[in-house]
């Protein structure tokens, strides 16, 4: 194979790999789950305290330091040397974040194997993927030790989800919230199916994870109808939306912007919008459903997963013709759509 297209397999079929991984686990790892839980409750960790009580754990327990340095010129935000066993974590930053990196640290040295068991049952292809998934799955161990299952489970439910209240209660940010919600699908307790989605203003996909059967682009961007490119207009503001895609289901979908400073003039700040959404069969048990009637079908936004492979023929804002369908342009008269196609009409 030549190494041009060596390169291009390994960027990007690595991190589909690892997406697909966690869609067939329905975004839920249960090892991890209940060993963050176990922890969390062995050390008696504390919620009002739990950024002091891993900083002590670490050090009393495993021999590491934490030591704020402006690491963030060499382009990472934590780093961890073995051989001096101090852990670096770049200055400033939020207490969620850096409680994050702290708990992503700890995944290592508490749950190595079960990491590997997971990568194992995997069976990833490429070493690259194996990488990717190994930091994913460390990662979600952080944000279940951040957020324990069965108390945030609780939590959420007693608040109707929430997200600003649970991210006042467990000291995390809005998107550690979302991306947590979107992982509570224990066999015995489950909570709220959602799906969860990072975009850039540009429409680009960074992070999506699903506990649903939400349908996400593996290429290009997503539907310009969908509420989340409206949240970049309306910083920090949730909207909410009901959605509908062209297998039929209905979603209450909620969009906000979040923002990462550049900690730097010289810096660009990160902008993102964070997308979370359930099927409307949940949605009465969500806080953000106050005030929206659910059965009015003209509430309803009919929207795709993208141009190239949506096939709703009297859509404004198509960007690209469908692959599957055949182009039918009549000469003498202009279609108030664009690309006009060959096809069923829409029911």
């Amino acid at each position: 194979m030549p190494e041009r297209i060596k390169a291009l397999h390994g960027t990007q079929f690595s991190y589909e790999e690892v997406r697909d991984f966690f869609y067939r686990c329905n975004n839920h790892i249960e090892s991890l789950d209940s060993a963050a839980e176990a922890l969390f409750k062995k050390q008696n960790f504390h919620l009002d305290d739990l950024l002091s009580d891993l900083i002590g754990y670490l050090k009393q327990q495993h021999d590491i330091d934490i030591q704020m340095a402006d690491i963030s010129t060499k382009g990472v935000q934590r780093l961890f040397d073995p051989d001096t066993r101090i852990l670096y974590l770049t200055k400033p930053s939020s207490s969620s974040r850096r409680a994050f990196h702290i708990a992503h640290q700890i995944a290592f040295l508490v749950c190595r194997e079960q990491i590997e068991q997971e990568i194992e049952s995997a069976e990833l292809v490429s070493p690259q993927a194996r990488s990717i998934c190994r930091v994913g799955l460390a990662n979600y161990f952080a944000g279940a030790l951040l957020m324990p299952y069965t108390s945030f489970l609780q939590d959420a439910k007693q608040l109707r989800y929430d997200i600003e209240r649970l991210s006042g209660l467990y000291s995390t940010s809005f998107e550690q919230v979302c991306h947590r919600l979107s992982t509570l699908q224990r066999s015995e307790n489950k909570g709220v199916p959602f799906y969860f989605i990072r975009v850039d203003i540009a429409g680009n996909i960074s992070k999506r994870q699903s506990a649903t059967s939400f349908h996400f682009a593996r290429l290009g961007g997503v539907c310009p109808l969908w509420n989340i490119h409206e949240a970049f207009s309306s910083p920090n503001t949730i909207l909410t939306q009901l959605a509908r895609m062209p297998d039929g289901k209905t979603y209450l979908c909620l969009a906000r912007t979040v923002y990462e400073s550049g900690n730097s003039y010289l810096q660009p700040q990160r902008r993102f919008a964070i997308g979370l959404g359930c099927e409307i069969r949940h949605a009465h048990k969500l806080v953000y459903s106050t005030g929206l009637d659910l059965k009015d079908p003209d509430a309803v936004e009919h929207i795709g997963v993208s141009c190239r492979v949506c096939e709703r023929k009297n859509c404004p804002q198509r960007a690209f013709p469908p692959l599957s369908r055949r182009l039918s342009i009549d000469e003498n008269a202009r279609s108030a759509f664009p690309y006009p196609f060959e096809g069923p009409e829409e029911q």
